[in-house]
């Protein structure tokens, strides 16, 4: 661990980069391979795989940036996602024949190939096959509120059991559960 810590905090400067670890230096043709691995096999069975690595690999870089500054902006931020959820789902299949949020999530009918914003897992025991399918957004904008949680936890000093985190996360993980028994029946 201190070895990789020592190569995580020193620099070199790259050029078009700026400074750049010798951790990322060493890492990086590791990530680019993987994903021009994906990017080559993408349609065969077993992508999804490489597909969902991707994909989280997005979503934590994505929650380590991108910071909500208070409660206010984060439930204004929720209840403006909700509706838009609400409509880009439903709403617009009556317009548009086909729910315009899933189409564009799965990177279908562009007439070249898409890159798909979800992630895929295959449904098991399921006589149509198929996969069971979220949107990064309906991971991304939860999880800027449980990691607003977490930082108000830890700048005022609460433990675990004590804080916030625990319950969003939970509430979290409640919410996900639910939804995927509502798809199943």
């Amino acid at each position: 661990f201190r070895w990789f810590r020592r190569f995580g905090e020193s620099y070199v400067k790259v050029p078009f980069l700026g400074a750049v670890s010798y951790l990322t230096l060493a890492i990086c043709p590791f990530c680019i391979a993987f994903a021009v691995f994906w990017a080559v096999k993408r349609q065969y069975s077993y992508a999804w795989i490489g597909q969902d690595i991707l994909g989280i690999s997005l979503i934590i870089t994505v929650l380590q940036i991108v910071r909500v500054p208070n409660l206010k902006v984060g439930f204004v931020l929720l209840s403006c996602a909700f509706m838009y959820d609400i409509f880009w789902v439903f709403v617009s299949k009556w317009w548009f024949r086909e729910s315009v949020m899933i189409v564009v999530a799965r990177g279908d009918r562009s007439g070249e190939d898409g890159i798909p914003m979800l992630l895929k897992i295959p449904r098991m025991f399921d006589p149509w096959g198929g996969y069971s399918i979220i949107g990064f957004g309906d991971i991304i904008l939860p999880g800027l509120l449980v990691t607003f949680a977490l930082r108000y936890d830890w700048l005022a000093n609460k433990r675990l059991k004590s804080g916030y985190f625990l319950g969003t996360m939970s509430a979290y993980g409640l919410g996900l559960l639910i939804t995927y028994i509502a798809l199943n029946l």
